[in-house]
């Protein structure tokens, strides 16, 4: 599970490649929805992963303190000295009332599929898929006014 060598001339672990097909074609969802995404993962051994995490969850951006909540968690383990096998997987769940995905001046509401991977080496990898929880339209800046 190598990718060339680094500048001290050790190898460098190959970074894993995410590809993640939403169940809607613009990865736009309403409360109370089913969201279903599919993932697929390249350019690692399979044998190399010893646990996979699946989540829903939100996260906010912007000023002040950085807020995040999982609304949905999978975790996926090997039995002891076996691999998973885990070169795709599906995450399912059912989307709450809220709250909404927002795209605001001072915050933002970002929700996202998160992929986690635990590697035999100890090392884990975490891939964020975005999509879009509702419809709120963005918030304009600040207005100018004129004297």
């Amino acid at each position: 599970m190598t990718a060339g060598d680094g500048a001290n001339g050790a190898a460098r672990p190959a970074m894993p490649r995410f590809s993640v097909q939403f169940d809607r074609p613009l990865r736009s969802y309403g409360p109370d929805q089913d969201l279903v995404a599919r993932y697929h993962v390249e350019g690692i051994a399979p044998d190399s992963v010893r646990a996979v995490e699946q989540s829903v969850l939100w996260y906010t951006e912007g000023k002040g303190e950085e807020d995040l909540c999982i609304h949905h968690f999978e975790r996926h383990e090997a039995p002891p000295g076996r691999a998973a096998a885990v070169p795709a997987g599906t995450v399912t769940t059912r989307l709450p009332a809220g709250p909404l995905s927002y795209e605001g001046v001072i915050v933002k509401i970002r929700w996202c599929v998160r992929i986690r991977l635990f590697f035999a080496t100890g090392r884990d990898f975490v891939s964020e898929h975005v999509f879009e929880f509702g419809d709120l339209a963005p918030a304009r800046g600040p207005v100018e006014r004129l004297a």
